[in-house]
């Protein structure tokens, strides 16, 4: 019995340390209501106190020793940490190719410095995406869950829509959300949006949609990627109506999107918000460039993708996929058959032997069993413009010149095959021609060349094509932008889900969901349409 007795005396000190230090007892009642105060604060970041046990940690006295409040503390500090560092939901569970590993964080030491110190709270803030933009979407989002309580009655009107001349009480209280929104006087809209009163009612609008109420209306479209013809149509009432609970979770869907990418996109790199058409450059944390970029059609999405940039083409051909050039070009030809030589396409039979199109009646040729492959020459009316920059990804997207450059004039610009592409591309394959190649180029005299070059990158850049709907615009402000592909509502319907029974939870067992190394890239060349 004596060495039994022994053991289970060497023992009793390492139970006891193991479950010490704890939320509660005598002296640990501020780390439990450090905790408590920091799953208050969730919903500010669009996560639910609920999940972490609030309540009934809200409701436990921490003087008191409770091995069970303990553990469910500890439950709690450990989700509510994970969810911060890498999201509530899984981003794989919403976006079956999502390129980014999850953020790293040491959860174990975080829970023991806690209880140390008993600042709970500071720990957890930790695990927080450690950008502006994550802070910027936090304030803005703090703002409209005020407003959620004063009352957003919506702007009807018995007509589909209302345009410069028309006049009633639908203008009014037209004008009266424009002045609520900030966009039209007595208000500038430089004024912040925080600082408004609102206590501008339809009742003492004029009732007339003059210039100011055309040019206000045509502002907010622009905003919102809407098309910015200053007619208040169905889309735009749609958005002008949208209550301050749907901003709030607007904001929420990409605080969540902000939880599931990393700090840091690296030095330099690409990046493309599908959503805002537009691309920036960024090199050391500074916005360097700005591009207008136009994107997949709903149909045919640009995805979600993180990519090494690889190499530029100047003067591409396109080789034109055969789902193309059956469903766009095959179509064309029959109708025009002169277009084939107009645009400079040649066409090869499966062997590869180039074919005399002039032979060829188009209107015979069954699109089932399309027998030609077609590739464009390089010229100004090449789908690809002047330039590509290929990053291979499993999606074989990649950026590009238009020879439709009037289109970059036109919103919404979702109109490609899924690629992207670049307003002035010739001036961003210069950049990156200057930034990552190992020899200097002048892309401008290659382009008059007409010949085909490849150029590689052997510096670092990074592609990055985001979606994000609400992010911090050019002037710090933040800025919400139409749905285009539909993607919130399934985010925010997945976070509104009982924490225990989400199927899309995240559960800290992701793999790692790395995809930018390109691998299942496939061919590169698939885009234009």
């Amino acid at each position: 019995m004596k060495p039994f007795f022994c053991l289970l005396f060497l023992l009793l000190p390492v139970t006891v340390w193991a479950q010490s230090p704890a939320f509660t007892g005598p002296d640990r009642s501020g780390a439990l209501e450090s905790l408590v105060n920091a799953i208050a604060d969730a919903d500010r970041q669009g996560l639910r106190p609920e999940d972490y046990h609030f309540e009934t940690l809200a409701g436990a006295d921490p003087g008191i020793a409770s091995p069970d409040i303990d553990r469910l503390a500890e439950s709690a500090f450990r989700d509510f940490a994970r969810d911060l560092l890498t999201g509530r939901i899984d981003p794989l569970s919403v976006e079956r190719n999502w390129p980014f590993a999850p953020r790293s964080g040491d959860i174990d030491g975080a829970l023991a410095r806690a209880l140390a110190s008993g600042d709970v709270a500071g720990e957890l803030v930790r695990f927080e995406p450690q950008t502006p933009a994550y802070e910027a979407l936090i304030r803005a989002r703090l703002f409209w869950l005020k407003q959620v309580e004063e009352g957003w009655p919506p702007v009807t009107t018995a007509r589909d829509h209302m345009e410069p001349g028309d006049s009633g009480a639908d203008v009014r209280a037209l004008r009266a959300r424009l002045v609520r929104l900030g966009r039209l006087q007595p208000f500038s809209p430089a004024v912040p949006v925080d600082s408004i009163v609102f206590d501008f009612m339809p009742a003492g609008m004029p009732p007339e949609y003059g210039t100011d109420v055309e040019t206000a209306v045509r502002n907010v479209q622009q905003l919102a990627r809407l098309r910015p013809d200053g007619i208040a149509g169905p889309a735009t009432l749609d958005w002008l109506n949208r209550t301050p609970q749907q901003r709030a979770d607007t904001l929420r869907a990409n605080l969540e999107r902000l939880r599931w990418m990393p700090d840091d996109f690296g030095e330099r790199y690409i990046a493309v918000n599908v959503p805002d058409f537009t691309l920036r450059v960024v090199e050391n944390g500074d916005t360097v460039r700005r591009h207008d970029v136009i994107v997949g059609r709903v149909s045919r999405p640009s995805p979600v993708l993180s990519a090494r940039l690889e190499y530029v083409i100047v003067n591409p051909w396109w080789e034109t996929p055969h789902s193309l050039a059956v469903n766009d070009e095959l179509p064309l030809f029959r109708r025009d058959p002169g277009a084939v030589e107009r645009l400079g396409f040649q066409v090869l039979d499966r062997a590869g032997n180039v074919v005399d199109a002039s032979a060829i009646d188009w209107t015979t040729v069954n699109a089932a069993g399309f027998p030609y492959r077609l590739r464009q020459a390089p010229g100004p009316l090449n789908a690809l413009g002047v330039v590509k920059l290929i990053f291979p990804n499993p999606h074989s997207t990649f950026l590009h010149d238009t020879p439709g450059r009037e289109r970059f004039n036109e919103l919404p610009r979702a109109l490609s095959s899924g690629c992207v592409r670049v307003r002035d591309a010739d001036a961003l394959a210069q950049w990156a021609v200057n930034a990552g190649a190992a020899e200097a180029a002048d892309i401008g005299a290659l382009v008059e060349r007409r010949r085909e070059v490849r150029i590689d990158i052997t510096g670092e850049i990074r592609v990055h094509f985001l979606y994000l709907t609400a992010f911090p615009d050019a002037d710090g402000s933040v800025r919400m932008v139409h749905d285009l592909y539909g993607k919130d509502p399934s985010i925010i319907e997945a976070m509104d889900r009982s924490y225990e029974d989400d199927p899309t939870r995240n559960t800290g067992a992701r793999p790692d969901r790395a995809l930018a190394s390109g691998a299942g890239g496939g061919h590169v060349g698939a885009c234009p349409a």
